[in-house]
């Protein structure tokens, strides 16, 4: 009987082997990708715990429906103004930043 090898590996395992370690330029361009990704995917999810459409969003943050909708699929990086009136007119939220080292 053969014996299983065990092939699991973490994830960041995973993006040094396929990516590069951390600050070489392949693998920062994946993170750099993750963080757009993560932003849209919070705004979408924002917006639908608020029973909001894509146009409604636009219309209460002065923007476009099209440009709510490539932020949310990660076609469209946002401008950090813009982001403001997103959060804190169009779903009347509070935006907070951090830094960490």
């Amino acid at each position: 009987m053969k014996k299983k090898t065990n092939n699991i590996v973490t994830l960041e395992q995973f993006k040094d082997k396929n990516f590069g370690k951390r600050g070489t330029k392949k693998r920062d361009k994946l993170e750099a990708g993750y963080k757009n990704f993560k932003l849209g995917a919070l705004i979408q999810e924002a917006r639908l715990e608020k029973g909001l459409t894509q146009e409604e969003l636009a219309k209460k943050a002065g923007t476009t429906k099209s440009y709510i909708s490539k932020i949310e699929n990660n076609i469209k990086e946002v401008r950090f103004s813009t982001l403001q009136k997103i959060i804190e007119l169009g779903l009347e939220g509070q935006l907070q930043l951090s830094i960490r080292f």
